[in-house]
């Protein structure tokens, strides 16, 4: 099978772990019989740098293009003075603006040989974590009506959380995909003891289910609750969908229950199969170009968009046991050195990692 893969390497460290990703992709193509097609397009700072823009129309052209995006980073200190809407972050949103996507999914994975470096008390963690995010990325609160105005208490502001059914709709139906394809169980986190928005996004969750995925089991916690569920026990989740905002929140709490950002993938979906793939670090300028990056959270980006995008769930599994064997024979990054292991630069890794699939 054939793949057109968008590669926006961005800034930073973003041309390194992409190239590792790259490297682990074309290792699965030897392995399996596909061909990746891999086309590089500008973002962020380097293509302020090239053309004055941090997504040029080429770029754009080229995503929308493709099967699948594959994304490094974007930023860094040397575009810290620029303009709001020039900054290289723009980029990033405009993108995903463009080809559509509502969704956010960040799976925060703790994995049983890196269980010690997790805040959390080892009983907790020791066999390994992982709790997948759903987040309504372009509704709620953060997109709704605000304003500020003078009363007789002074001045004040307000924000607006509101939701339509399709809205929940259509990021429920991409949490249950997901939910069929691990254990068949979903967690919607609103607060609907409180809010009018919540009751509707409870009822609507419930009746799509019920009417499109009717194996999916679906429990529903509230969001103060859930955000001490996590550092409780957080091996008992798996797929949990969520609102922009208590998304927002909860998926950089589940993520620093494994310790380490390096090793953490995410994804921006829509209606259609091609998605937008990425670490969810950012371009750490201070180490780009040192070969010090850890390759792994965009490896597993990778491996997310074989699964999501492509259908390849063989394929996906087959790069999650090579880093899983990688970190089990002692491999280590610099973010995640421990003692006793052998530490290994971002090119070195990702060899590692190409040789095991």
């Amino acid at each position: 099978m054939k793949f057109n893969i968008a590669v926006l390497d961005g800034d930073g460290i973003g041309p390194e772990i992409c190239a590792g990703a790259i490297e682990v992709l074309d290792a699965v193509g030897r392995k399996y019989g596909h061909d990746f097609i891999f086309k590089h397009y500008p973002i962020g700072g380097c293509a302020i740098d090239e053309c004055g823009d941090p997504l040029p129309e080429r770029t754009i052209e080229g995503c929308m293009a493709s099967d699948s995006v594959l994304l490094g980073a974007v930023g860094g200190y040397k575009w810290d003075d620029m303009p709001v809407d020039k900054r290289p972050e723009k980029g990033l949103l405009r993108i995903r603006k463009a080809l559509g996507l509502y969704s956010n999914i960040r799976p925060a994975k703790l994995w049983k040989a890196l269980a010690k470096a997790s805040p959390l008390k080892y009983e907790l963690v020791k066999d390994g974590v992982e709790i997948i995010i759903v987040r309504e990325l372009t509704g709620g609160i953060y997109f709704g009506e605000r304003g500020r105005g003078t009363g007789n208490g002074g001045e004040y502001a307000w924000d607006t959380e509101k939701y339509s059914v399709a809205e929940i709709e259509r990021i429920t139906r991409i949490a249950c995909e997901l939910a069929t394809k691990r254990s068949g169980k979903l967690v919607s986190v609103d607060k609907a003891n409180v809010l009018e928005s919540s009751r509707l996004w409870r009822r609507t969750v419930h009746e799509y289910c019920a009417r499109n995925y009717p194996q999916i089991t679906v429990e529903d916690v509230l969001v103060d609750n859930m955000a001490m569920q996590i550092v409780k026990n957080p091996a008992q989740f798996d797929v949990v969908v969520t609102s922009n905002i208590f998304g927002d929140i909860l998926s950089d709490e589940a993520a620093q229950v494994t310790g380490s950002i390096g090793m953490l993938a995410s994804s921006s979906l829509g209606d259609g199969k091609r998605g937008l793939y990425e670490p969810i670090h950012g371009s750490a300028p201070d180490i780009a170009g040192q070969d010090r990056a850890n390759p792994v959270a965009t490896v597993l980006a990778a491996a997310m968009m074989l699964r999501d995008s492509f259908d390849l769930p063989r394929e996906y599994a087959a790069i999650e046991t090579a880093v899983q064997r990688t970190l089990d024979d002692g491999w280590r990054t610099a973010d995640i050195m421990e003692e006793g292991k052998r530490e290994v630069g971002c090119k070195k890794m990702a060899a590692l990692i190409a040789e095991r699939v």
